[in-house]
């Protein structure tokens, strides 16, 4: 005769199901994770992890993405979209003559003065193969430093980000 099974501890299940849940969790996350990470020696992003989406025949870039306020601090007038662009025919497209992508934004920041600034602005986002990163760096220093000196601007905001691009 088979001896009925005895009841699991009533603790036991919470406990065994929390540890399951959390450890699925992490395992989630770790995979889920950005794959974007910062690089110690300041000079090019770290090299980007193996994500799930990526492909066999995904390639190595460096996504960059600049940000252009449009108000001038001098208080002249605002950037227009006909001097965007044409800063961007004249001072991006030599330089990045494949492609790029412009998106219209709104923005804030704190001034040096602790006000907050509220702006509309322009992200320009560049895509490149990783293995270029160096030498592509000076031309994207000089788009930055032309939009400043051009419409008196604090700066101009630089993201680098390693991801994973299949054409």
């Amino acid at each position: 005769m088979k001896q009925p099974r005895r009841p699991m501890n009533a603790r036991a299940v919470p406990r065994r199901t929390a540890l399951t849940l959390a450890g699925a969790a992490i395992a989630v996350l770790g995979v889920a994770a950005p794959s974007a990470r910062a690089s110690l020696d300041g000079d090019r992003p770290a090299a980007p992890r193996a994500s799930a989406s990526a492909t066999a025949s995904s390639t190595a870039y460096v996504e960059t993405r600049l940000f252009f306020g449009t108000e001038r601090p001098d208080g002249g007038p605002d950037v227009t979209d006909a001097q965007f662009m044409a800063f961007v025919d004249q001072s991006v497209t030599p330089d990045f003559p494949d492609g790029l992508t412009i998106q219209e934004g709104r923005g804030q920041w704190r001034d040096s003065n602790g006000v907050i600034e509220r702006e509309r602005s322009y992200e320009l986002i560049l895509l490149y193969p990783a293995a270029e990163a160096g030498a592509r760096d000076a031309g994207i220093e000089r788009i930055r430093a032309a939009y400043v000196r051009a419409y008196a601007q604090d700066s101009v905001a630089r993201l680098d980000e390693p991801t994973l691009a299949d054409f």
